[in-house]
């Protein structure tokens, strides 16, 4: 455990939320805001600060990790009269949490230097199930002497594995998007095999158990293929939407660095169509259905 710090956290999500209450519960004082004041009042209620807006959050902290949904909702917090970096305290340590352009870090980074303040990636992999059992990954990178700081509150934090990439701050941030395009094409993988299967009257609930305990053992085929199995797509724990979002900043860092990728375009397009068809709010995993050809015409609910 890492020694006792006053941390702010900003973003109360999905997975930011159990991320913020696995720090409080490790005995740091806790300081939060999230733009939906109802979402910090179970934190509130565990012993965590409310602040009523992010000037006021930077102020009284030390270091502020954040969960935003994307690159612009993390320009908008940090930057402004009423920015965490305009207001934090001299020396104070930002940690992205977010999935967000290696190019958004760059910049991030930037400013924070010139300010004499640092600025770190720690986006992780896992799901919210997956940080109230603390069995998450984090992949670091930024300057070496904060990476080092950070790590013990990343234990605190929820981290199963921390994997440190070095100094160079879009590497994290890479590796994330590497990590979220392989999750999606595993995903529409999962929704054409069992549609193979399906069709060829085959038990698919038989097949993934043989699959799922031999060649595919990974938490992603064995997590997430219980839920494409009974299409359980709801409540979300990551929605169309901020898949779409992701598949987009692949193909945008794909495109920056020249680099061809026409199944991450396949992936964009499904879930370009869940989104277009009002299901943006459910699980990104139901785009495994979207190439089916007897897809269901509604989502089950879980």
């Amino acid at each position: 455990m890492a020694e006792r710090m006053r941390l702010g956290f900003v973003g109360l999500g999905n997975l930011g939320a159990p991320i913020a209450e696995n720090l409080l519960q490790s005995g740091h004082e806790l300081y939060v805001y999230n733009r939906t004041p109802s979402k910090s009042i179970p934190l509130k209620e565990k012993g965590a600060i409310v602040c009523d807006g992010v000037a006021s959050l930077a102020r009284q902290v030390d270091l502020v990790f954040t969960m935003v949904s994307d690159d612009a909702a993390l320009k908008n917090i940090v930057q402004g009269k009423d920015g965490l970096l305009e207001n934090g305290r001299p020396g104070q340590i930002h940690v992205s949490m977010s999935t967000i352009l290696p190019v958004t870090a760059e910049a991030m980074e930037s400013l924070y230097t010139a300010q004499n303040k640092k600025f770190l990636a720690a986006p992780v992999f896992g799901r919210p199930e997956a940080a109230r059992a603390r069995k998450l990954n984090f992949v670091l990178s930024g300057d070496e002497i904060t990476r080092k700081a950070v790590e013990p509150l990343l234990k605190d934090a929820g981290a199963a594995g921390i994997f440190d990439f070095g100094n160079r701050i879009t590497a994290a941030n890479t590796v994330k998007l590497c990590g979220n395009f392989l999750i999606a094409a595993a995903l529409e993988a999962m929704g054409e095999c069992l549609a193979l299967g399906k069709e060829s009257g085959v038990d698919v609930q038989q097949m993934w158990s043989m699959l799922t305990q031999t060649l595919f053992t990974s938490p992603v085929y064995v997590n997430y293929g219980n839920i494409v199995l009974q299409q359980k797509f709801e409540p979300a724990a990551f929605t169309a939407k901020l898949g779409l979002k992701d598949m987009n900043l692949v193909l945008s860092q794909a495109a920056s660095v020249n680099q061809p990728m026409p199944l991450a375009n396949l992936l964009k397009n499904n879930l370009q169509e869940l989104v277009e068809s009002g299901r943006e709010n459910i699980d990104w995993s139901a785009m495994s259905i979207v190439s089916q050809k007897n897809k269901p015409e509604t989502v089950v609910h879980g």
